[in-house]
């Protein structure tokens, strides 16, 4: 039987696409090879090359992934790592929201859908609070881009990145990573495995990750009063495998977070101008959120999440079947101080110099602090596959899933009370996928699926702080519970052919389809729950993929083209911060993703990556309210839209790119090594990234673009092969840039700035 949990091992080995191509110790040995390695993938749902493979992938693994998180970066750093992907949040270290070739969802709340599909050790994490479990001791990582469906378990319209931990082998090996870096960061990570008993093997996985909180409260005067965060995360795997025909993974895993939600910053931008101003400063602001009347709060975070799953693999005479169970549990809160400032009730010297003033810094409309709270997120999942297991020119694969989510969402506000909504999911689906080799060059392949998604949304009870309502009702009014579903069938056609041993064509053909959606947060602040209609999505992609220059150049290329009926997006803004539901008539992307690897010399290998990616949405009737626009109130906003406003409040977006989608990304990264002795070597590592025009709202204005964000990394170390340990100084965001990753638009100009440089040493040894 090709055993999954055997290929995922031998994937864990794989050098990355776009990281060194082995570890520093097979570079050392290759002496005289100057050549690529083979990179194995998993994307198909087989262990295959990933220039065989008729789908825009790439790959993350080994040093280049360790150098990304070395600074305890959490999942988010991957953003701009890739060409075509990009990930921001408005809430700290949970609730990731990711983007594939522009499409994602800019939705801030608990329960907000998301077109890109995670995949941690074959399970979907759909909730946006499961989706932040943090990365380590993990094999590869894969970017799978465009529509998936046929062949993994929840239906995805923009990709799917999929993360593969290190699976327990019957041979034992360990190791221990520790890293010290200014800000009182303190990262270890850990893991051991082995052989347990005939037939059972095990590994055990640790995180922490830690960071002091380095941020000044000036208003309260507090000194390092937020922004750090204690992170804990462990995973226990067990696997029995008696035979070729049989094998067991039982994955336990939890995290527990205690630190700082996202910072808002009041006023960072100048009206006319996306500059940072004299109102930013990196070290300090001015908070004075109070939910309980006990003083500023300063933005709090706690999250727990504990899981577990089981996957089961029975091989036959010709055909193997995998079953995977999963359940995950989550619960947890944040607040945000959100309009990032102070607003008194009589003017103050707010900042010391004299100067008296009702707000600051710059003027805020009014007081904004939420606080959510996520209770008992439970998500199950079933999946079952069959797929044959021949050398045959026909392969096939075919399957059934099942998903049920529940949990409940209270939003806090000081000045309209408590509210929570209770929420709903089951999905089910069937697919199928087939691949036909017509002969030794050309691969067909074909896959249907039919998918059927149901959600509901209740809402529960409603404290409101002795507030009169505009409607005159002493409290929030009652809504029926709201149900919808939707059934439809997606599909994927693609072919491979190859031209000689080296270079490959593709072409890929995709449907796709998301569910409606229910957003309810705007109940808590007297509006009504909205409904997304489902989109669909067909997708064009032509490829190809080579290894040039004698294996020592990986050139592998992909332009595609997609349109969405009926893409739902988030209106979030306005005067009143509403966060509503709505769809598009269509929209449209466009573009090409270059990824390459040349290995130039015994001592050198470069990478870069090269994306661009233009989106527009499509309806000459859809108009939102922008950055603090209200017409009950005659306000017109604070920021400079660019667009049509027909009623000169409300901003018509037709035309306008997809939020939060950079029209191009870059990414290059190089090592360099120098043997030292006969048993080691000295190197130097460097990665940059670099992310294109990108708005941030729906609508176009000069304050909310940004461009030109780059970050860099830098690793420089010794490692030696014979006792088998690293020592490296590092550094993240070695410039210190100040890149601005989002806004809160609704009562100032408000900004959320990347992280501070953060620098380091870390040492590394492994046991075999």
């Amino acid at each position: 039987m090709k055993n999954l949990h055997k290929a995922l091992i031998a994937v864990g080995i794989q050098t990355a696409l776009f990281g060194p191509l082995a570890q520093a110790q097979d570079t050392l040995k290759r002496a005289n090879d100057n050549s690529l390695e083979q990179i194995t993938v998993t994307a198909q749902k087989r262990t295959q090359s990933i220039q065989e493979v008729p789908i825009s992938i790439a790959t993350i693994s080994g040093e280049r992934f360790e150098n990304i998180f070395s600074g305890g970066d959490d999942i988010l750093a991957l953003a701009v790592r890739v060409p075509g992907l990009y990930a921001e949040t408005s809430n700290g270290r949970v609730a990731p929201r990711f983007y594939i070739r522009g499409l994602g969802n800019t939705d801030f709340d608990l329960a907000a859908s998301q077109p890109v599909s995670i995949v941690m050790d074959d399970v979907v994490k759909e909730n946006v609070i499961l989706k932040s479990f943090p990365l380590f001791d993990v094999a590869q990582v894969e970017v799978i881009r465009g529509p998936q469906g046929t062949l993994f378990g929840r239906n995805t319209t923009a990709g799917i990145i999929k993360f593969d931990s290190v699976k327990p082998t019957e041979d034992f090996d360990a190791y221990a990573k520790l890293g010290l870096g200014n800000l009182g960061t303190v990262n270890f990570e850990g893991a051991v495995g082995g052989g347990l008993a005939e037939n059972l093997s095990g590994r055990i996985s640790v995180l922490s990750q830690n960071r002091d909180d380095w941020i000044n409260n000036a208003y309260t005067g507090e000194k390092d009063a937020f922004g750090g965060f204690d992170e804990k995360a462990w995973r226990a795997q067990l696997l029995y495998s008696p035979s070729a025909d049989f094998s067991a993974l039982l994955n336990v895993h939890g995290r527990e977070l205690d630190g700082t939600a996202s910072v808002f910053r009041a006023n960072v931008f100048t009206k006319g101008s996306n500059d940072l101003n004299e109102n930013f400063d990196r070290d300090v602001v001015y908070y004075d959120g109070d939910i309980d009347g006990n003083g500023a709060d300063n933005n709090p975070q706690k999250y727990e999440n504990y899981g577990l799953s089981l996957n089961l693999e029975f091989g036959f005479d010709g055909m193997n079947i995998t079953s995977i169970t999963a359940l995950e549990n989550a619960e947890g809160l944040s607040l945000g101080d959100i309009d990032g400032g102070v607003t008194l009730s009589e003017p103050a010297d707010i900042n010391g110099d004299g100067s008296e003033e009702l707000t600051y810094p710059g003027f805020i409309a009014f007081s904004a602090v939420t606080q959510d709270n996520l209770d008992d997120l439970k998500q199950f999942t079933q999946e079952i596959r069959f797929a044959s297991d021949t050398d045959g020119a026909l392969s096939w694969q075919a399957g059934a899933f099942y998903y049920d989510s529940s949990f409940n969402v209270t939003s806090i506000d000081g000045y309209y009370g408590a509210t929570t909504v209770f929420h709903e999911n089951t999905s089910w689906a069937v697919f199928t996928q087939t691949s036909y080799a017509l002969n030794d060059k050309l691969t067909i392949t074909g896959g249907l699926r039919y998918t059927y998604d149901e959600k509901s949304l209740r809402v529960g009870q409603q404290n409101v702080n002795g507030f009169a309502l505009v409607t005159g009702d002493a409290s929030i009014q009652d809504y029926d519970d709201i149900n919808v579903d939707d059934g439809q069938v997606s599909w994927e056609l693609s072919a491979n052919y190859r031209l000689d041993n080296n270079t490959s064509l593709f072409a890929r053909a995709a449907n796709g389809f998301r569910a409606q959606t229910i957003q309810g947060r705007d109940v808590a602040f007297e509006g009504a729950p909205s409904v997304a209609d489902s989109e669909t999505i067909n997708s064009f992609e032509l490829g190809f993929k080579s290894d040039l220059l004698d294996n020592s150049l990986r050139l592998n290329v992909a332009t595609f083209y997609y349109v969405i009926d009926d893409v739902q997006f988030s209106a979030i803004g306005g005067g009143a911060n509403n966060t509503a539901l709505i769809n598009a008539d269509k929209g449209t992307g466009y573009g090409f993703e270059i990824d390459s690897q040349y290995v130039v010399n015994d001592n050198l290998i470069l990478t870069a990556g090269y994306s661009y990616n233009h989106t527009e949405i499509q309806d000459d009737t859809l108009t939102v309210l922008p950055c603090g626009a209200n017409p009950a109130f005659g306000a017109t906003g604070n920021c400079t839209v660019r667009d049509p406003r027909p009623d000169g409040f409300k901003a018509a977006i037709d035309g306008n790119p997809f939020p939060q989608a950079p029209e191009s990304i870059f990414t290059f990264t190089a090592r360099y090594t120098t043997p030292v002795g006969d048993n080691g070597e000295f190197f130097v590592y460097t990665d940059w990234a670099y992310q294109g025009e990108t708005s941030l709202f729906l609508y176009d204005s000069v304050e909310f673009t940004t461009d030109g964000n780059v970050e860099g990394g830098l690793r420089i170390g010794y490692e030696n092969f014979a006792n088998n340990y690293t020592v490296a100084l590092f550094g993240r965001n070695i410039t210190d840039a100040e890149n601005v990753k989002g806004a809160i638009d609704f009562n100032n100009l408000t900004g959320i700035v990347n992280s501070p440089r953060i620098f380091g040493i870390e040492a590394k040894i492994s046991f075999f």
